[in-house]
């Protein structure tokens, strides 16, 4: 459908580049070595044990319902939980149930949010007729799909009621050991699994050994301690199982030494000098492993802002993030391209734990070419993606085509690779700029794509390496827009000039000279003769930027021998370059 003529489209506004913020900690793990059969039980013990508690803590918290915080009854829970346990893991389990709780909290507004926006989609298309359109909205294809949308309708209002009545209640419904993992139970020949394997798993998911550090304490953290020079791991047992210690004052020493390799530094700058570092003893079912996750947060720093990195005058990494690539472009200070684009191979088919591995190595890939290249951050796009998720269907239309867009929207690891990006390039130094993705991909096609193209004949220039200039671009406060007559195709060979510059201004003779650019044309003769002005009898290869030049040094001294003049050694009268017209 054409649109009006006179009738411009508006255009969304466009939000102002951010830097991303550096972690607000870090975490580290290690592999426990080396555990006896006596070690693993007694581990599963206060696992479970720890676990069965802090899961009746949690209940007794949800049926508090969403209360300020001195009317949440912590003080009274942690006392009944000492009984079983000891003060540090009370006071470890009342923390878990409030962290949970509010997050079960938020999960709810973010599904209440999605589903309104689904539910206003659907009336909306319900209102136009079947096969026509009201502006921008589309009615539905024929009666068949109205009637299941109607149907679906129903179905999406009667989730939100249920929805909008957890949370007014204040009672969010929560699974200790994860849905996933208990819809897996009635699925366990598509997930390849025993009753067995699935039973390991949904044990070791509902343990509980987790150990908040504190300052002062020995080495960061009195529950678990992990000495920072031999490696060694104590760990303090609840009051019921104080019986099995092999250690003074009611704790178990563990035989494996542990290292930390990864952010070894840091960590023993805190267990040193006796920082707060919370540990969490962990098992793998599937490896028959058990690690322990060492975690701290981090100073926190003030990060610098685009117009402080542009004032650098340093380089940019600039990214566009696809389901299968990363396309990228480094650009300078002004934010022209420079070199030849770079694409990151991004495979991310198979289980989710060699879809993580495969985006660090993408994520760390991206970090060695932007040290290489002397840049001072990378610059992405602020994806979330979060309407089109939530919408689906509703916002992206049917068929194969549009299944197939949905599926490529679902498979881009937006959230997780921003994670990930920040984390280790705040690790090694580098800045994070995301950047607003409105119009980024059209304006490059219109404005980047064919003269990138042109000026990297023998690569191929796909539209995402122009996006990626785009985005640079905008990281760096210009815009992505090129003037008409700025910067053509090939500056020497086209007739363009770029615009802005001084023009030649008539004069009285005697005058001073205006200001001249280089790409102003020289007015009125030449005042000397260069060499390519000269004839020559054997003329050499042309060098584009001082004319024909002698290639051969011996025919040149001949000349200069044989003759004194120019007329003679050539044998014949040559007009002097400066009375030539």
């Amino acid at each position: 459908m054409a649109r009006k003529r006179g009738r411009k489209r508006e255009l969304r506004a466009i939000a102002a580049p951010f830097t991303v913020a550096a972690p607000s900690g870090a975490r580290i793990r290690d592999r426990l070595k080396g555990l006896t059969a006596t070690d693993v039980k007694v581990l599963t013990a206060v696992g479970e044990h720890l676990g069965h508690h802090q899961r009746t803590d949690l209940a007794v918290r949800v049926r508090i319902g969403n209360a300020a915080v001195k009317d949440t009854q912590r003080a009274g829970r942690k006392r009944q939980l000492t009984q079983v346990s000891s003060s540090r893991w009370a006071g470890a389990m009342t923390r878990a149930s409030e962290d949970q709780y509010q997050l079960s909290m938020r999960c709810l507004s973010a599904e209440r949010a999605g589903l309104r926006r689904r539910i206003r989609r659907v009336e909306q298309r319900l209102v136009v007729p079947c096969g026509r359109r009201n502006g921008k909205v589309r009615g539905y294809a024929d009666q068949n799909e109205r009637y299941q949308k109607q149907r679906h309708l129903q179905a999406l209002k009667t989730r939100l009621e249920a929805v909008e009545r957890r949370i007014t209640d204040g009672h969010p419904a929560i699974v200790v050991g994860g849905g996933r993992l208990v819809n897996t139970r009635h699925h366990l020949s598509e997930a390849r699994l025993s009753i067995q394997d699935w039973q390991a798993r949904w044990q070791a998911a509902r343990f509980f050994l987790t150990a908040d550090g504190e300052s002062g304490a020995p080495y960061g953290n009195y529950t678990i301690t992990v000495h920072p020079e031999t490696g060694e791991v104590t760990l303090t047992l609840p009051q019921p199982l104080r019986h099995l210690a092999n250690a003074p004052r009611g704790r178990y020493r563990l035989p494996s030494a542990v290292r930390f390799s990864h952010r070894r530094e840091e960590w023993l700058d805190r267990a040193t000098t006796h920082r707060a570092v919370r540990y969490d003893i962990v098992r793998d079912p599937a490896r028959d492993r058990w690690y322990l996750d060492a975690s701290w947060a981090a100073d926190p720093t003030l990060p610098p802002t685009p117009e402080e990195i542009r004032a650098w005058g340093r380089r940019l990494l600039a990214v566009d993030l696809n389901a299968d690539h990363l396309a990228g472009w480094v650009l300078d200070e002004h934010g022209n391209p420079v070199g030849r684009p770079l694409t990151v191979p991004l495979d991310l088919t198979g289980p989710t734990g060699r879809r993580d591995g495969r985006l660090r190595a993408a994520v760390t890939q991206l970090i060695n070419l932007a040290q290489q290249h002397d840049c001072a951050g990378i610059v992405i796009e602020d994806l979330g993606f979060t309407d089109a998720r939530a919408i689906g269907r509703e916002m992206m239309g049917r068929g194969s085509r549009s299944k197939a867009f949905r599926r490529t929207v679902a498979a881009i690891p937006t959230a997780r690779f921003r994670e990930r990006l920040r984390g280790m390039a705040c690790h090694r130094g580098l800045v994070v700029v995301a950047v607003d993705p409105a119009y980024t991909s059209r304006w490059s096609g219109q404005h980047w794509a064919k003269p990138l193209q042109q000026q990297n004949e023998k690569i191929s220039v796909t539209r995402h390496h122009a996006a990626a200039v785009a985005i640079g671009r905008r990281g760096l406060g210009y815009r992505i827009r090129r003037r008409r007559g700025v910067t053509p195709a090939h500056r020497r060979m086209s007739a363009g000039r770029a615009t802005g510059q001084t023009e030649p201004v008539l004069r009285p003779c005697g005058t001073t000279s205006p200001p001249r650019t280089a790409g102003m044309p020289l007015e009125g003769s030449k005042t000397q003769p260069c060499q390519g002005d000269q004839l020559v009898l054997f003329p050499g290869p042309q060098d584009r930027s001082e004319g024909h030049r002698i290639t051969d040094v011996r025919i040149a001294a001949n000349w200069s021998t044989a003759a004194s003049s120019p007329q003679e050694r050539l044998g014949l009268m040559v007009t002097p370059a400066s009375s030539r017209r």
